[in-house]
């Protein structure tokens, strides 16, 4: 057995990725994405890692030009030129279905190797696992024809007879069993299925934040999508760098986070009540201009009378400043002071049931309603003493 073997783990590249929802930016992003999955195999080389694993999604879809795998392929090659193996395995959006992507175009040729290569492996239903004898490594992926798992793909696996290898990774594109969370995902698997499949690591996708733990005597890991696919994923941007040791008998992995995405998400809590102005939350956020970054900000607390800020225009005003930039008007409208209209009057009793809704609607953190039902109320109060209100 090798002293020490070590991994690169990634899934959720999303290659191809459309971003409707990004407009002029859509074009920019995927080239973002492409250049994370550069920056991993830069990784993978300056390394030296013995394999790279890709946990499904490589690709957004099965819908991919020719010209765009050949840019994958081209980078794999210069993993498989180094000695470096790769191991893929399809995914959700890249599912293994008739129409798949690994079907239609041959990765392995165009990689510029043999048939008969191990170097770069795509583990189908039909080749469930790969063993690297130099390596004493077992690789087994699991994977359905189907988007949608007919059950857990960890159903009655265990690695503990296995012994064509002395360690065993496994890499799986679905979700952990969160109960009431992930109920209706498409694979679903337990912690418990992990504790009795006996890998000593399993290399996950589908979830775009980085996470890890820890089932029985298996190390688990999401490594999260290396460049974001949605823009506002905070955990995303990373790839995980795993070592797998054993010493004086007692083996080891440890994982390390390593980042390759550009992309940066952070959100920001602006307290209207301290804010003097519009050009003085302009002002503000240009001080945090970021290219790379994605700014969510949420104005808080009690708006004073005087203060109008209309987001859109805060947006518009800035968005050549950031990735992307959005801000939310989540602050509360101040009331007005004064005496309230005796309760037995018309006024006196819409003042107080609203004052009763608002109080039913915080005290059942339901926000919107109750930033609607205090907008209503402050416009009645200004209404009912007399005062211009701005519509």
């Amino acid at each position: 057995m090798p002293a020490m073997l070590h991994l690169l783990h990634t899934a959720d590249v999303h290659l191809g990725a459309r971003h409707t929802d990004l407009g002029f930016q859509a074009a920019a992003q995927r080239e973002r994405q492409f250049a994370a999955f550069r920056a991993t195999v830069d990784l993978a080389l300056a390394e030296q890692v013995d394999v790279l694993l890709i946990a499904g999604d490589l690709f957004d879809s099965n819908a991919q030009p020719r010209r765009s795998v050949e840019r994958v392929a081209a980078e794999l090659k210069r993993l498989t030129d180094a000695a470096i193996w790769v191991v893929i395995i399809p995914g959700t959006h890249d599912v293994y279905d008739r129409a798949s992507v690994y079907r239609a175009y041959d990765l392995v040729a165009m990689a510029g190797l043999p048939p008969d290569s191990d170097r770069l492996t795509i583990l189908t239903p039909d080749r469930p696992d790969v063993v690297f004898g130099i390596l004493d490594l077992a690789v087994h992926g699991f994977v359905f024809p189907t988007k949608r798992a007919p059950r857990s793909p960890l159903a009655g696996f265990t690695a503990a007879a296995d012994h064509r290898a002395a360690w065993h990774v496994g890499l799986i594109h679905g979700s952990l069993a969160i109960p009431g969370k992930t109920d209706a995902d498409e694979v679903v698997f337990t912690t418990g299925e992990i504790t009795a499949s006996h890998l000593d690591y399993l290399a996950l996708g589908h979830w775009h934040s980085t996470q890890r733990g820890q089932a029985g005597g298996t190390v688990w890991a999401y490594s999260g999508a290396p460049e974001p696919v949605a823009v506002d994923q905070d955990r995303a941007g990373n790839v995980l760098l795993v070592t797998l040791d054993e010493r004086a008998g007692v083996r080891h992995v440890t994982v390390e986070e390593r980042r390759v995405g550009r992309t940066r998400f952070d959100r920001l809590e602006v307290d209207a009540g301290t804010l003097a102005s519009q050009p003085a939350l302009v002002e503000q956020l240009a001080g945090m201009a970021d290219p790379d970054l994605v700014l969510d900000v949420r104005l808080v607390g009690i708006r004073g009378d005087d203060l109008d800020v209309v987001p859109d225009e805060v947006e518009r005003e800035l968005a050549d400043r950031f990735f992307r930039l959005r801000v939310r008007d989540a602050a509360a409208a101040a009331l007005p002071d004064g005496p309230l209209p005796p309760p037995d009057t018309i006024a006196g009793a819409l003042v107080r049931d609203l004052e009763a809704s608002i109080a039913e609607a915080e005290a059942g953190k339901k926000v919107d309603e109750a930033l609607e039902l205090r907008d209503a109320l402050r416009l009645a109060r200004l209404m009912l003493d007399g005062r211009e209100v701005a519509l």
